[in-house]
């Protein structure tokens, strides 16, 4: 796909997850967001009211990550850190999923998990669902996906970038034959290269989710990062 580097900005949100990363660091993504119009800032919850400060004006949204990154909270603390980071200025909310309860064939919680942070964004902020693809099979896979979609969320995520791998082709493709046009596909970690958000978005993705978003659009190679 011959996507130009000005259109790849706007699937791009731009991420800042780490926990070590302080006020001044949150300030420079956020301008580096706005110099480069990213789709989204993306930050944890407790960074969004600065986030939403820096980027007033500017059309790039604020994304707040929700259970972050193991998700497995108590679906009450996710839907009321929605919440929160709602109040604060997010525009979207990226949650992820309760991957042990998956696993455990308790299919009905998962659903009633993301469902509850469904309510929390609903008329008021875009839900994506953060799968964590790598941990899955191929029938785990299916599963979460369909119960995002069946419980109302607006994407599918394929990662937190946290975890044993990131985004691949393969995952994004099965998500674009389930949901594709009916759900937006995000797929985040390990993308570092424009050839890398090509083939991503050429498999299906709607958003792309790095923290080397302004080396892909500048051609920088990048050897880490989310």
């Amino acid at each position: 796909m011959n996507i130009s580097k000005d259109d790849l900005a706007k699937y791009i949100d731009n991420t800042l997850l780490k926990q070590d990363a302080t006020e001044a660091d949150i300030v420079a993504l956020c301008r580096q967001s706005v110099q480069y119009a990213f789709k989204a800032v993306c930050v944890n919850s407790c960074w969004v009211k600065l986030a939403a400060r820096e980027t007033a004006g500017s059309g790039v949204e604020v994304c707040s990550v929700i259970g972050f990154p193991l998700g497995a909270g108590i679906s009450a603390s996710k839907a009321c850190e929605a919440e929160l980071a709602i109040a604060d200025g997010a525009m979207e909310i990226d949650m992820v999923i309760n991957v042990g309860a998956l696993k455990s064939g308790l299919l009905d919680y998962v659903k009633e998990d993301v469902a509850a942070v469904v309510a929390a964004c609903k008329g008021k902020a875009i839900l994506k669902v953060i799968l964590e693809m790598c941990l899955l099979t191929e029938e785990e896979k299916r599963k979460a996906i369909e119960l995002s979609r069946d419980a109302g969320a607006d994407f599918v995520k394929t990662s937190t970038g946290f975890s044993t791998g990131g985004a691949t082709v393969e995952d994004v493709a099965l998500m674009h034959s389930i949901v594709g046009g009916k759900m937006g596909i995000k797929a985040a970690g390990g993308i570092r290269s424009l050839d890398d958000a090509r083939r991503v978005i050429e498999a299906g993705a709607t958003r792309i989710g790095t923290s080397n978003g302004a080396k892909i659009i500048d051609g920088v190679e990048v050897t880490s990062g989310y």
